[in-house]
């Protein structure tokens, strides 16, 4: 069985508004170092902190996080 592979748009989402990671891990309560790798695809978020980063983006969560 394939492993499912996360993809997502916080990079994007986070340039249209001009937030710097640092900025938006500020926002939602974790490092710097947890954005760049849910922005890698290398961290699954929480439930939680994938709806919180979804809040500070202005954005819905389907639309931030995509599984192939």
């Amino acid at each position: 069985m394939e492993k499912s592979k996360l993809t997502t748009k916080i990079k994007e989402y986070r340039g249209k508004i001009g937030l710097t990671q640092e900025k938006l891990a500020d926002l939602v309560g974790v490092r710097r170092e947890t954005i760049v790798f849910v922005e890698q695809g290398k961290y699954v978020p929480s439930l939680k902190l994938a709806w919180d980063i979804a809040f500070a983006l202005g954005v819905k969560i389907e639309d931030l996080f995509l599984f192939s």
